[in-house]
């Protein structure tokens, strides 16, 4: 689904109404619509309910007079308060006034603090109060008047639901940024695509449930704009991807990962790797580990092949499996190469890690102690030979300050920002981890995850995305890299959710998250692909 900015938004809507002839009065008309269907599923005795619908001047406040109206037709008698004075308000919004003026509603004009203390009661004594005051067009904190009603708003919260019309009243549309009092609702209805201020922490945390409503701009206008290039996460993001299996599938089809991992005291890492490509669904996994390790390793799970590496003192991989074309026997027949779970720091090791990129002509998913081989020197991730696959760097908040000499807290102030200015300097696809992971690629393609949960704040769990993200690129390519990376990372996220259901989050290991990997595929392949896609497909071969 394509993420929008508020300039964006405004132009498809232009474009729907311009050339489309969607008028933009019935634009507002559905976007109201949508908003009283959400309030009738949950809330299927509306009529009963005290509503307060509190209207801006502007579009939102006109969506807003359509909700109250819509609603007093289903039998409610909503409380409407206009934040300006009537005669302030223009064009769609203007007209939707009239038409609950005319349809003998009640308003009740807000002008300043005093007049609000007279009626900012019925707020705490609504069963729904309906955000409607400000929409995307904000650019900075709201301010005076604007500003107290919010902060009642969230403090009358406790006995009403809160709905916010498109974007929570506050809330800055192009950088999920908190600059001053903003609505906290538990339910957003935005429309025709979510704004890129409601998947972008830490302004998605005011969001709620959100639903995305359809109000009659044609999808072509969306898919088939070049231009806009972030996706939020869903599972109709990957039904151009093969997700179902033909009934003459052989493990030769699906890839084989080279998984290079391990060390002494770290050989966890390198078995949640194997086993998150296995869950993943690739044909065939060889961890390459230190040969002191191997044993661990090799007795930890049966489903994958290992290969001795020569070691260091330390038992990490030393830099003499450079030597007479190890490195180029040990990719041979591999589709892709995972670099990084449990290495180690050491000087040998990390020398490797460089040579391995510098030499190795496979994609290659470059993790962990991977990434600290680069610390400081990030700009030699670049220098890949020329027929070389794809890179993809896969850092947590900490890792990337390391990359790029500034502190995880810069990071965590612009993460989509980082993660898009880097890809392009080092001409690799950026995952950059954590709360509403951020994955783009150099082209400046973005998508933006939607699961996952606090629960998997936990070691591991890296691990095991890096096998899946090695799995998933054994079967599909790197075509489209980018959606299959944002595939792994979505289905280890919901992985995550599932086992969190079962465990809680403060128990949830990766371990955990590892068995519930195939119920998040089977769950996928159903909701992208809703039509039968196994039945009657006969019997693969091994």
């Amino acid at each position: 689904m394509k993420v929008l900015t508020a300039a964006q938004m405004r132009e498809i809507d232009r474009l729907t109404t311009e050339r489309h002839g969607v008028p933009s009065l019935q634009l507002m008309e559905n976007a109201g619509t949508r908003v009283v269907e959400l309030l009738c599923e949950i809330r299927p005795a509306i009529a009963k309910d005290k509503v307060v619908v509190l209207c801006g001047k502007g579009n939102n406040g006109g969506d807003g007079f359509v909700v109250a109206r819509l609603l007093r037709q289903m039998g409610c008698r909503p409380e409407v308060c206009l934040f300006a004075p009537p005669e302030g308000v223009k064009g769609d919004a203007a007209v939707n006034l009239k038409r609950w003026q005319e349809a003998s509603g009640e308003l009740r004009v807000v002008a300043d603090v005093a007049a609000w203390e007279k009626v900012r009661g019925a707020l705490f004594s609504a069963n729904i109060t309906i955000d409607a005051l400000l929409g995307t067009g904000l650019n900075g904190p709201a301010e005076g008047l604007l500003a107290r009603v919010i902060e009642d708003i969230n403090r009358a919260r406790t006995g009403a639901l809160v709905v916010a019309v498109d974007i929570p009243s506050g809330l800055l549309s192009d950088t999920g940024a908190l600059a001053g009092p903003t609505v906290q609702a538990d339910y957003t209805v935005t429309f025709t695509a979510p704004k890129l201020g409601l998947v972008l922490p830490p302004g998605c945390e005011a969001v709620g449930q959100m639903r995305v409503g359809c109000i009659g701009t044609p999808a072509e206008l969306l898919e088939d704009n070049p231009a806009l290039k972030v996706h939020w996460v869903e599972p109709r993001e990957f039904r151009t991807l093969p997700l179902a299996r033909p009934a003459s599938a052989h493990k030769g089809d699906y890839g084989h990962a080279l998984i290079l991992a391990g060390s002494r005291g770290k050989t966890g890492a390198a078995v949640l790797a194997a086993w998150g490509a296995l869950r993943a669904g690739v044909g065939l996994v060889t961890v390459g580990t230190p040969g002191n390790v191997l044993p661990i390793v090799a007795t930890s799970l049966p489903d994958m092949m290992t290969e001795a590496l020569q070691g260091t003192d330390a038992d990490s991989i030393a830099v003499s499996n450079l030597d007479y074309g190890r490195l180029q026997k040990l990719t041979q027949g591999k589709s892709v190469v995972a670099i990084g779970p449990g290495l180690s720091t050491h000087p040998e090791t990390q020398q490797f890690v460089r040579a391995v990129l510098a030499d190795c002509t496979l994609p290659i998913i470059l993790d962990a102690d991977g990434l600290n081989a680069f610390a400081g020197r990030a700009v030699e991730m670049k220098r890949r030979p020329a027929v070389a696959g794809p890179l993809v760097i896969t850092p947590h908040p900490g890792e990337m300050a390391r990359l790029c000499g500034c502190t995880a807290k810069d990071v965590q102030s612009r993460r989509l920002e980082i993660a898009l200015e880097n890809a392009a300097a080092w001409n690799a696809y950026v995952v950059l981890k954590g709360y509403r992971t951020i994955i783009a690629s150099p082209n400046g393609q973005v998508f933006i995850n939607s699961t996952g949960n606090p629960g998997m704040a936990t070691g591991g769990m890296g691990d095991v995305l890096t096998g899946m993200l090695a799995g998933l690129t054994g079967q599909f390519g790197t075509d489209d890299w980018a959606r299959v990376l944002a595939l792994g990372v979505y289905l280890h996220g919901r992985a995550g959710d599932l086992a969190a259901a079962e465990v809680g989050e403060s128990s949830l290991i990766a371990s955990d998250l590892v068995q519930t990997i195939p119920r998040a595929f089977v769950e996928l392949l159903a909701q992208a692909c809703p039509e039968p896609a196994a039945a009657g497909r006969g019997i693969g071969h091994a």
